[in-house]
């Protein structure tokens, strides 16, 4: 297996391409060991010294190191850790994390930001090594919430000021902001 690597725009984040599919639906985020319990694999790049934060995108794994950590010895233990793991065809995620949840139903202004979030900025921002989530939209402000490399990321607030903001405003009047939010 030949996993490869990308730097992503934030210097504290490397995306790993192992060429085959990570997630079949959706993403997953993890910001700390504790909160890594749905995933075996997770778990096991958390015992990795250095490890901040875990983001599994469809067919990526965006890794994030903490601040005294350099990735000339972390990005070895990590490749390490996402051979072994994937070339034995051990779980991403549990069975249990994989169920999903009954959605609301959107007004119509909401739905056509969330369709806007999902078709023309996500694949973008998935591309970097991370994800944007729609969390809310009230009073005319959008919530959203940075992902894997995007969190933390020194152009994040460029990002979606500059970028979706605009875009946003653009197609959707009722728009007057948009905002992160924490994970």
């Amino acid at each position: 297996m030949f996993i490869q690597t990308e730097k992503t725009p934030n210097p504290a984040t490397i995306k790993f391409l192992p060429g085959q599919t990570v997630m079949e639906r959706g993403t997953a985020e993890f910001a700390s060991a504790a909160s890594s319990t749905s995933s075996p694999l997770a778990q096991r790049l958390f015992q990795l010294q250095g490890v901040a934060r875990i983001f599994f995108g469809r067919d990526f794994v965006s890794v994030s190191k903490a601040d005294d950590t350099d990735w000339s010895i972390l990005t070895p233990m990590v490749l390490g850790v996402l051979m072994e793991h994937l070339s034995t065809g051990q779980p991403i995620m549990t069975a249990q994390a994989e169920g999903g949840t009954v959605p609301e139903v959107d007004d119509e202004i909401t739905a056509q930001i969330k369709i806007l979030i999902e078709e023309r900025v996500r694949p973008m921002v998935m591309m970097d090594g991370g994800d944007i989530v729609f969390d809310s939209f009230q009073d005319g402000v959008v919530f959203l919430q940075m992902r894997g490399a995007c969190s933390g990321c020194p152009s994040s607030t460029a990002t979606l000021k500059q970028g979706i903001e605009t875009m946003l405003k653009h197609y959707v009047p009722e728009v007057t902001e948009v905002r992160p939010v924490e994970g």
